[in-house]
């Protein structure tokens, strides 16, 4: 066994990581850029080394800098994590190179199974059935749209290297296709260096179930049962679990012999993925997708249905231990679900959020278990991928799993950071995820109902009375003139809050004391309500019930009050405001999110109609469009490529053009 390993990798995976390195007693390495010098995995690990800057490129994707620090902290093996380097094949080598195992498959499998086109050959001749497709290998430049139309619609258009949704298009009709490869190539290039694309037939209404394997490098290959990860949002999973509930004890084995054959077909060693898409009217009928030749994302919910610590496992075969376990060992235990928690604004578009996490409550209790990298401090940038955590619940069935999700999610707060944890909680109670009639457009087609910019009227009263509170005079004699409650001449005229959270905004009117008030929103019918602060919990009593909210201040007046899952922002608006740009639309046009200008569409002086693309701006993986709000002409674009945006920095100006131009 080793005595030192060093995790290449940061967040909740490197925390995970090293807690199974910990319970095998071996001594953890961590790395880290400078945006994550206190993060959680670098103070949980036996050590630490600096290998870079913030930017991925100079530091979590510096083969030379994470060799070195293996090297210079006496590591014999790295293991890799999933993302960054993880399906890196230049990576295995280069560690191979210095002496050090690599805890993942062999180069070559990474290499067969790294490149879809080549995958889906090697698969096939194995007898595992594919999506009929096309690719860069056997597409002229410039004929995609002919062989879109071979292919036939939709179809997905997604990138050879890589995964996790990035960069993958659907296409519906041949006037997309051009749009959708250019766009593809772009953010295939950036998130993994190679920009060669294939497009396969999307196969309708499709569950997306993959199978986890463990080979030993004795020649053992055995599967773990599926994982059903439907659920989805821009082709990235939300939630995924184990087992699927579309599968019988015939497709199970059926699948998973197949798997086996995918694993065997390239050498496999160590802990992977096979992919499948299934058409939820036939789920007899199976096709490969991929191979992720990594640890998944989602690899707690087998853990918690198996027994098995998956990341054990992969150390121990890395070591050259023999595979204990048999494919007549392995039972399914009961069930379990994992919900992914990101930083994230589920009602505009999903689009990343970001912050520094001023207070963190996880949940606990039977069943329960938390993959997290969360600490208070901890700062959320645009460098790195969204998630922040992994809520996964375990049940003797489903229906137990699925009620034990939602109440740990109720009790999860991360405040600070905008997440979406409500949504989550949205997704679950649906009635066709509770029936288990999942599939990958499920999203889509319920997102209305899924989220809302809406702010529940009771989080401005309490964001009120918790700024009351905080203006209430300390000490054991209080003055009551000192008291700012309002009163005046013959009467307590009460105090105005006029508060924002998002679009939302209200003013509430405050008459008495926090212990003892009468508040009215907008004007409306004011209720008595009583409020109190202990800590990081403010208590609010009123006609409705009673909340339990927690607290943490931001910036400036701004407070942050999270419950059963929902968190907002909430801050005093500015009482006077200007009028320009609030004719017809014009004005700034603004970025939605910290990042990075990958492109600019325009130029000032464009004429430009509503709707016409003038930036693409890049956070977390994550492209989004910037598109004029009006029909106009683009007066200012003060933008250039490269350039880091904040939040709601000025990109672009559109004003109308004038009668007769």
């Amino acid at each position: 066994m080793f005595d030192t390993v060093l995790v290449a990798n940061r967040g909740e995976i490197a925390v995970r990581v090293i807690r199974s390195l910990q319970g095998l007693g071996i001594r953890s390495v961590a790395v880290y850029s400078d945006a994550d010098a206190d993060a959680r995995h670098v103070r949980e690990a036996h050590t630490a080394v600096r290998i870079g800057p913030a930017e991925a490129a100079k530091s979590y994707l510096s083969i030379p800098a994470i060799v070195r620090a293996a090297l210079d902290t006496g590591a014999q093996a790295v293991h890799p994590g999933y993302g960054f380097l993880a399906e890196n094949a230049e990576f295995a080598r280069a560690c191979a190179e210095a002496g050090l195992v690599f805890i993942g498959p062999p180069v070559a499998a990474i290499d067969a199974m790294g490149d879809k086109i080549r995958a889906k050959a090697t698969v096939s001749e194995a007898g595992v059935p594919v999506v009929p497709g096309a690719s860069d290998m056997d597409i002229p430049e410039g004929g995609f749209a002919a062989a879109a139309e071979k292919v036939g619609f939709p179809l997905l258009i997604k990138p050879s290297a890589g995964g996790g949704g990035k960069g993958m298009r659907l296409v519906n009709e041949l006037s997309e296709v051009d749009a959708a490869v250019e766009s593809a190539r772009r953010e295939a290039k950036g998130s993994f260096g190679d920009d060669t694309l294939l497009m396969e037939r999307f196969v309708t209404t499709p569950r997306h179930i993959e199978i986890q394997v463990l080979a030993d490098t004795h020649g053992n290959v055995i599967h773990l049962g599926e994982r059903e990860c439907s659920l989805q949002r821009r082709h990235q999973k939300i939630i995924e679990e184990a087992p699927s509930v579309l599968l019988d004890e015939a497709t199970r084995a059926k699948m998973g012999a197949s798997a086996v054959e995918a694993a065997r077909s390239v050498g496999y060693v160590g802990a992977g993925t096979v992919e499948f898409i299934v058409s939820a009217t036939a789920p007899d009928e199976f096709f490969f997708m991929e191979m992720n030749t990594r640890l998944q994302v989602e690899h707690p919910v087998t853990e918690l249905v198996t027994g098995l610590d998956l990341v054990e496992w992969q150390v121990k075969i890395a070591a050259g231990a023999v595979l204990t376990v048999s494919q007549d060992d392995v039972r399914l235990d009961g069930h379990a679900i994992e919900a992914r928690v990101y930083a994230e604004d589920p009602a505009r578009g999903f689009i990343p959020t970001g912050g520094t996490v001023l207070a963190v409550r996880e949940p606990s209790g039977e069943g329960v278990r938390v993959d997290s990298w969360m600490n208070e401090g901890a700062v959320i940038g645009s460098n790195y991928d969204p998630m922040l955590a992994k809520v996964i619940a375990w049940g003797p069935d489903r229906a137990a799993a699925l009620h034990r999700l939602d109440l740990a999610l109720a009790d999860t707060a991360l405040l600070g950071v905008g997440t979406n944890i409500a949504f989550l909680r949205g997704l679950l109670a649906d009635g066709d995820v509770r029936d288990g009639k999942l599939d990958t457009g499920l999203v889509d087609r319920q997102l209305s109902t899924l989220v809302s910019e809406e702010v529940p009227p009771e989080f401005f009263v309490a964001a009120a009375l918790d700024r009351l509170l905080s203006l209430q005079p300390q000490g054991s004699v209080v003055d009551p003139w000192d008291v700012p409650d309002g009163w005046r001449l013959g009467a307590s005229g009460g105090i105005d809050f006029a508060l924002k959270s998002g679009s939302s905004e209200v003013v509430v009117r405050v008459q008495g004391t926090p212990a003892n008030a009468l508040v009215s929103v907008d004007g409306g019918e004011p209720m008595r309500v009583s409020a109190r602060r202990e800590g990081d919990l403010l208590e609010v009593r009123h006609p409705t019930g009673f909340h339990r909210y927690r607290h943490a201040v931001g910036t400036g007046r701004t407070v942050w009050l999270a419950r059963d899952g929902h968190s907002f922002a909430i801050g005093e608006r500015e009482r006077l405001r200007s009028a320009a740009g609030a004719a017809g639309g014009a004005g700034p046009v603004t970025s939605p999110m910290p990042g990075t200008v990958l492109v600019v569409k325009a130029a000032a002086g464009d004429v430009v109609s509503a709707g016409t693309p003038l930036v693409v701006v890049e956070a977390m993986k994550m492209e989004h469009t910037i598109t004029a709000p009006i029909d106009g002409v683009v007066s200012e674009l003060p933008v250039r490529v490269g350039q880091q945006v904040a939040l709601d920095e000025t990109v672009a100006v559109v004003t109308p053009q004038k009668d007769g131009q």
